[in-house]
């Protein structure tokens, strides 16, 4: 997703990583508690999904466009590489929408992943891309626009109605409470970069409410929010403090000097659950090696080329739609072509070392 790429990530790191403050229901893991959860979990290589038919998180989870078929030919894709975690974006409006329904569809989901021996990393709200939304048929793509019709959970509708806030803790609870033991759901990805689109700190209480909320239910899946942006001193400093293990983005070619620098300042084992933009030089030949080697389970953006547009670069739209030279994400065509059959290659010789 389109962010300020930072540079500077050695700035201050130990000082984030400071024991959480006693408010929570139930204390933030220890790093004794992390460790244990890192060595019961093998190493897993996945990618951030959905179905390529869905141009947004709507589109994915609403009943009218739940398709199960297309979800779970892209999931066969990535069994057939060895790819073993999802990561997966929910939307607060599809459950408000259709409650029963739409976590209806999420067991479904996961009874289709399972098929497949995919476990999932859901995400609850998201700062990223267009901050309105509505329910019902989604807008068709922009051509040549990356993910031009993706949107913000919960978006400007919380900052013009606070009051919002109390169906967003009755959304996250109930969805929490549902699949709290749920061996099919890795870990639960509470907020996607937080302060993103210019929200900044104001996303902090959002930030601090659903952090509560999920110590308040403590589901058997640990917590967190990926840190992304170390310019955003705040937020940075609260997910490190509050993160059961530590989550974190990176699209750039020091990937391993900012996994080594995590690594060292928290002291808990690290999940990516962003990567590789190939024109930014974040290829999974120079990451995924080195992530696997330090036990880091490695999530890239994109799977199957579609509705989202993530073949485009974040700042140089293709408006007459051409496809470019260099893919920015995704691995296959929808046909089940990879775009690169050496990565899927490297890909498949990590997980299944064939």
């Amino acid at each position: 997703m389109k962010r300020q790429i930072v540079h500077v990530w050695l700035i201050c790191l130990a000082a984030f990583a400071m024991p959480a403050k006693a408010q929570q229901e139930r204390p933030v893991w220890s790093k004794e508690q992390a460790w244990k959860w890192h060595k019961q979990t093998p190493w897993m290589a996945g990618a951030n999904f959905y179905p390529a038919t869905a141009i947004n998180q709507l589109e994915m989870w609403q009943a009218e466009s739940f398709d199960t078929a297309t979800i779970s030919r892209d999931l066969g894709y990535a069994a057939g590489i060895g790819m073993r975690v999802m990561r997966v974006y929910l939307h607060h409006l599809a459950w408000k929408t259709d409650k029963e329904g739409f976590k209806q569809r999420m067991k479904n989901y996961l009874s289709i992943a399972d098929r497949h021996n995919i476990r999932t990393i859901f995400v609850i709200f998201d700062d990223c891309w267009n901050n309105t939304y509505a329910a019902g048929p989604q807008p068709a793509p922009k051509p040549g626009i990356h993910n031009s019709g993706w949107v913000q959970d919960p978006g400007k509708l919380l900052h013009d109605d606070p009051s919002l806030m109390a169906t967003l803790e009755a959304y996250t609870k109930d969805v929490l409470k549902t699949f709290a033991k749920d061996k099919r759901i890795l870990l639960w990805d509470l907020y996607n970069e937080p302060g993103n689109s210019g929200w900044g700190d104001k996303s902090m209480p959002l930030l601090q409410n659903v952090f509560r909320w999920g110590r308040t239910v403590n589901p058997s899946q640990p917590l967190s929010v990926g840190v992304w942006n170390f310019n955003l001193k705040n937020l940075t400093k609260f997910q490190l403090e509050n993160s059961d293990v530590i989550t974190y983005h990176d699209y750039t070619d020091r990937h391993l000097i900012v996994a080594d620098s995590l690594l060292k300042a928290t002291g808990k084992p690290l999940v990516c659950t962003e990567y590789m933009a190939r024109t930014r030089n974040s290829h999974f030949a120079n990451s995924l090696p080195g992530l696997k080697e330090r036990g880091i389970i490695a999530v890239n953006w994109g799977l199957v080329q579609g509705k989202s547009n993530t073949i485009y670069a974040w700042d140089t739209p293709m408006k007459d739609g051409s496809e470019p030279k260099v893919w920015f994400h995704d691995i296959f065509r929808p046909d089940g072509r990879p775009y690169d059959p050496s990565e899927t290659a490297l890909i498949r010789r990590l997980t299944l070392g064939r």
